[in-house]
């Protein structure tokens, strides 16, 4: 078993899809579980005008009957109630006048944004055709299949969570332990911040760029717990998890760097300060070994050792800028300021969400390729057989 999604939708067109495939039958679902996570992504201060304008929440139109997965495809559908607004712009269908163009064309590129190299490559002359899709409205459709995932995960013990460790130039100090469930405190500050000095510092950077017209980028913070030891694989480069996890992270929108555990700290010691030495423990979802530390982050070569996974996601500042930067109109070829479209200011708080997601989606992946099962049930079993074995002595013992 497989599990795989795709998303289809445009910014502003009448609707975001999903499909999801490869979620066991027998799983528990309702709309309100994926609308929590929907509103969680839509949140966090420095926001556009648009998440005034959206309500998202799903709308299941396959795969879910009477509360629980049947292990068909999941179809779910992400309503724009910006689509009244937009329907002369978007309409599918072709201009009734050749010689009068549509509304909002793009024809000023933004710098840092897919609309010059998109233009360029699909051959097209409007860049609406590019941004609108290249729009991080997208991850709304992401969003919902990591939800489902997510809930899939939670039913082997699973915890995903992220909390945001840097936004411009304020960092936040926080220590360890990390609070249980992550998400119940980090979302209670208006940036996801576990530190309140920070949080309140960040706020305020944040009121400065908006004040100069410009954005902010930052870093965010993503754990994981209760991941069972053997997810993933060190025998073939597409199966190791880790590069699966950096894969889907860098698939976000102005995500410019990824890194697992101490990631770019670690390079700068020396090996004895960099890995976890191995102890006996009692944990089953470790093998019964514990470790010293976790600076690997939960993953060696390519595998869950059954530490918390750790990754960080550093965030580039938002393109659209209401000060424009220098760029060229792609009509006349004159220079000119690039195009201001409706954006956020920042949104590092929502790109922690999503990666939530992302992480959600891939290793929802990995776990039903180790414990495969079509249904529940099944995959339980798979699953618990797994811990027994995992308990057997070993030679020595």
């Amino acid at each position: 078993m497989t599990i795989r999604f795709t998303t289809a939708g445009e910014s502003h067109g009448k609707t975001l899809l999903a499909i999801l495939e490869g979620i066991p039958a027998g799983l528990d679902l309702v709309a309100e579980e994926v609308d929590t996570e929907l509103r969680r992504r839509m949140a966090g201060y420095g926001r556009g005008a648009r998440m005034k304008i959206e309500a998202d929440a799903v709308e299941f139109v396959s795969g879910v009957r009477a509360g629980e997965t049947l292990g068909s495809p999941i179809g779910m559908l992400v309503r724009n109630r910006d689509w009244e607004n937009w329907q002369d712009i978007m309409a599918a269908e072709p201009d009734t006048n050749p010689d009068q163009p549509r509304r909002r064309r793009v024809l000023r590129p933004r710098p840092g944004h897919a609309d010059l190299v998109g233009v360029l490559k699909y051959g097209r002359r409007d860049a609406r055709d590019i941004l609108e899709r290249a729009s991080a409205r997208e991850t709304a459709a992401r969003v919902a299949c990591g939800a489902v995932c997510r809930k899939l995960l939670a039913a082997f013990g699973v915890e995903i969570g992220s909390h945001v460790v840097q936004i411009g130039g304020v960092t936040a100090e926080v220590s360890e332990p990390l609070p249980i469930p992550l998400n119940e405190s980090a979302d209670v500050s208006p940036v996801r911040c576990l530190d309140h000095a920070a949080s309140q510092a960040m706020v305020e950077a944040i009121d400065e760029a908006i004040e100069a017209r410009d954005t902010l980028g930052g870093v965010v913070a993503v754990i994981v717990r209760g991941v069972v030891v053997g997810l993933g694989s060190h025998v073939s480069w597409d199966r190791k998890l880790d590069g699966r996890l950096a894969h889907a992270m860098m698939s976000i929108h102005a995500v410019k760097g990824v890194e697992i555990g101490l990631g770019f700290t670690g390079a700068g010691g020396r090996g004895s300060e960099a890995h976890d030495e191995i102890k006996h423990g009692d944990n089953p979802l470790t093998g019964g070994f514990a470790r010293s530390s976790n600076r690997a982050g939960g993953l060696e070569g390519g595998i869950t050792n059954g530490e918390p996974i750790v990754m960080r996601l550093a965030m580039k500042p938002i393109s659209t800028l209401r000060r424009p930067l220098d760029t060229v109109n792609l009509e006349t070829g004159e220079a000119a300021q690039a195009q201001s479209e409706r954006s956020d200011v920042i949104a590092v708080p929502a790109m922690g969400v999503i990666a939530e997601a992302m992480l959600a989606l891939v290793l929802a992946q990995a776990t039903a390729e180790k414990f495969g099962g079509d249904s529940m049930s099944e995959m339980r079993r798979n699953y618990n057989s797994y811990l027994e074995q995992l308990g057997l002595p070993r030679g020595g013992e």
